[in-house]
């Protein structure tokens, strides 16, 4: 049986406050996609895109991501842009890269974010919709959020969400990786960090940057394969001789 959303208390965020007076002057104005401000394919093109941004994040934009059928129905004006929002979230490929990586608490936290464009509020909040998740699954959790007040009043139906009342000094959403460290510990994955920098290299994959170099081991083998070779000369020589 599906709970109601348990009760907490939200706190004073960005998006909360009309005006921080002066130092709105050092906001970072996002560009809102609209459907009723697109005059053009090409535009819709662009609000799609931005859907995708948002929902699928910067780093997984592939072309194996799309949603073909979703964006017929949205240029056809079949759906509004909350149902492709939502289809979006929903969708298999959606749930293969982030939902399948996750706990439900950074669930949570990642789709407040590219959902309704905040953080959680605190933990409280974390734990209701974690419930949410556990209770309804997975699409219900999603349909809860899209058809919230709070989405409606803040993105309605055509309205490409967006992270709302950003100011400079904020990291932008789009940073966040898509899976946290308990999945990067389970799958093998390596953390290679320097100054400003950060990668991750799968286990199968080579780094560029070693954690660790055995050359003790690298030794062995160089000259374990040195000595084959020279045995092999050796005999060569042998044979060819003893043939005249």
């Amino acid at each position: 049986m599906a709970l109601p959303v348990h009760e907490y208390k939200p706190t004073t965020q960005n998006q909360r406050v009309r005006s921080f007076g002066r130092a709105d002057l050092n906001e970072d104005t996002p560009y809102i996609y609209r459907l009723e401000d697109t005059n053009s394919s090409g535009e819709v093109e662009e609000l799609i895109w931005a859907a995708y941004r948002q929902v699928f994040n910067e780093q997984e934009i592939l072309q194996f991501n799309r949603q073909i059928a979703l964006e017929t129905q949205l240029k056809n004006r079949s759906i509004t842009v909350r149902d492709f929002i939502r289809g979006l979230a929903k969708s298999e490929r959606f749930y293969q890269l982030v939902v399948a990586a996750n706990s439900n608490y950074r669930l949570v936290e990642m789709c407040l974010k590219r959902l309704l464009g905040r953080t959680p509020y605190n933990q409280e909040e974390e734990i209701a919709w974690s419930i949410q998740i556990a209770t309804r699954g997975w699409g219900g959790f999603v349909d809860t959020l899209i058809d919230s007040e709070e989405y409606e009043q803040a993105f309605g139906d055509y309205t490409v969400p967006y992270q709302r009342k950003r100011m400079s000094t904020d990291r932008p959403f789009s940073f966040t990786p898509r899976y946290g460290a308990e999945y990067r510990d389970k799958a093998g994955i390596i953390q290679t960090s320097w100054v400003h920098h950060t990668e991750w290299y799968g286990f199968l994959t080579q780094s560029p940057y070693p954690q660790k170099v055995d050359w003790r081991t690298i030794t062995a083998v160089v000259v374990g394969l040195s000595g084959i070779v020279t045995f092999l000369l050796v005999l060569n020589w042998f044979v060819n001789t003893s043939a005249f």
